[in-house]
């Protein structure tokens, strides 16, 4: 009987979910001419920011970026993987729509001719544009970033992209390695440079060139960092002393924690700093002293991705489109740093599900600069005394990253695409996610920075597939063929609950009477998640209650 109401109540909510939202109209006609848009999707970064809360690091540029926009303290991702995400929110269609939860397959052919952001924009008159890691390069993109439907000019990709996971890395050896921890002289790396200085570069050029054009631009920025390996310039390893750098709160795999729930991270094994480790298959654990570098290192990655958005920034202000510009920052998903043992992404916990998504729209977030005002003046991660930055306007409310499609057209003042019908694979227009441009109509709100609607109300679904109950080899990516169970996952404001069910990857169906383990987490009393009630009484109460 519970098997049978959780199937209903999954259906249930994934139809609430699409059906309760306000979008059905643009939010009005807020300027005279169309807004441009600049969207920066990073790879791998959690909310480890200042504007989040972390007290350590430092992310000056974001953090002012934030301070002039409205910051989403609850966004989570549909699938905690590179190619599965970008392809679900760009597309604004949950990943058992794109049909896409590994590398190796092209939505259009896959599951349906489903357009996307940047083409619905290109459709309604922007020159849309395409810079660094925007859609997963590969079969997942048709090995052109859907080009011609999505871009108006081809992408452009870094050329020092083809040397991340080369022997860059000069190791206490004096050897050239391919390793996971890789601070770098740039002057030293093939061609001088790394990809996310080449796509800043490449950015303000496209900027400079269409400040003069009569149509408005659609630019989508990619940057790889944080994402492994942990390729950075090594001045940034100075803004973090190992002596400064605590460990994962939770470090331990949770007694509770079901194996098929587990991520061994295999991608990290692979490096040859890691290798030279030695460690068990598939717990670990990592030493104590390397966990501290690993976590260094992602943490000077994301101060050195803070100094790229920053010269963005920078430049959009002193070409005066600061006045003209929506710009959305976003991850496409999170990355463990030792939490539950674990490291890397490919799980369905909040740390690896939850981004951080804000947007500036000028004259709505923050007032229009005035003649000579900066909005974005760069701000050096190095300077000595960073001036502390409050965010602008937060939102509690849990949202998906689904909303991206939705909401960047309200803003931008055009038509919002219709709810998808159920199913939606003949339907090339259409969004399954909410828009959140209600939370923009600040007129109506209190002054309270903090806008609360109702968030019992909101909603957040993740998933995430594994090829066997226990952990092996290809747990983290299995392909699409391998997949033997799903792990559905629903985020609310009181708890996190996860089903991993039985998954037939050449149907792709479910079988949600076909339970293979369970996970359940009241976030209020048990935040990190490290305490799964899914078999305690307490937890079936619960499931109980939530039964129809």
């Amino acid at each position: 009987m519970l098997l049978a109401g959780w199937c209903l109540l999954w259906l249930g909510l994934v139809l609430a979910s699409v059906c309760a939202s306000l979008e059905s109209a643009a939010p009005g006609n807020w300027t005279i001419a169309p807004l441009n848009v600049l969207l920066i999707i990073v790879d791998d970064l959690r909310p480890s920011l200042g504007c989040y809360g972390d007290k350590l690091v430092r992310s000056p540029n974001i953090d002012q970026l934030a301070s002039h926009s409205l910051l989403f303290q609850n966004a989570f991702a549909q699938q905690a993987v590179c190619a599965p995400s970008r392809v679900s929110f760009l597309t604004g269609r949950r990943p058992d729509t794109t049909r896409l939860y590994d590398f190796n397959s092209y939505w259009r052919v896959h599951a349906g001719n489903f357009s996307t952001i940047p083409q619905y924009f290109k459709e309604n008159g922007y020159v849309t544009m395409s810079v660094g890691k925007v859609f997963h390069p590969g079969i997942s993109s048709n090995y052109s970033d859907d080009s011609p439907y999505s871009w108006s000019i081809p992408p452009y990709h870094p050329s020092s992209e083809k040397y991340e996971n080369t022997k860059t890395c000069r190791g206490p050896d004096g050897e050239l390695h391919a390793n996971l921890l890789c601070p770098v002289d740039v002057a030293d790396v093939p061609e001088g440079t790394l990809p996310d200085k080449q796509s800043t570069e490449q950015a303000i050029r496209l900027l400079e060139k269409t400040k003069t054009s009569a149509r408005p631009f659609f630019l989508a920025v990619g940057y790889h960092k944080p994402h492994i390996p942990f390729r950075y310039p090594k001045e940034f390893q100075k803004l973090y002393p190992l002596e400064n750098i605590t460990l994962a709160p939770d470090p331990q795999v949770p007694a509770g924690l079901p194996p098929v729930a587990y991520n061994p991270w295999m991608d990290i094994r692979k490096r040859e700093d890691v290798q030279a480790l030695n460690l068990s298959v598939p717990y670990g654990p990592i030493p104590v002293d390397f966990q501290r570098k690993i976590r260094q290192s992602y943490f000077a990655s994301v101060s050195y991705l803070d100094a790229q958005v920053g010269r963005l920034l920078n430049a959009l202000d002193d070409l005066q489109l600061a006045n003209s510009t929506i710009i959305a920052f976003v991850s496409d998903h999170g990355w463990a740093l030792g939490e539950h043992g674990e490291w890397a992404k490919y799980s369905n916990f909040d740390v690896t599900t939850r981004v951080p998504l804000m947007f500036y729209v000028p004259g709505r977030t923050a007032p229009l600069p005035e003649a000579g005002e900066k909005l974005f003046p760069y701000i050096d991660p190095f300077d000595s005394v960073l001036e502390l930055m409050e965010p602008g306007r937060q939102v509690t409310d849990l949202v998906e990253l689904l909303s991206l499609s939705p909401t960047l057209a309200g803003l931008a003042g055009l038509h919002v695409p219709p709810r998808c019908p159920i199913p939606s694979f003949h339907v090339e227009r259409c969004r399954e996610g909410q828009s959140l441009v209600k939370h923009f109509r600040f007129q109506d709100l209190e002054e309270d920075p903090y806008f609360r609607g109702n968030p019992r109300e909101s909603i957040a679904y993740s998933q995430y597939p594994r090829p066997a109950d226990s952990p092996q080899w290809n747990s983290d990516k299995p392909s699409l063929k391998d997949i033997k169970v799903m792990g559905y996952s629903i985020r609310t404001i009181d708890y996190r609950y996860t089903v991993w069910v039985g998954f037939n990857p050449h149907e792709f169906l479910a079988n949600f009477s076909d339970v293979h383990a369970g996970e359940l987490y009241f976030v209020d009393s048990d935040p990190l998640q490290d305490h799964n009630m899914y078999n305690d009484s307490q937890g079936r109460d619960l499931l109980r209650s939530l039964m129809p």
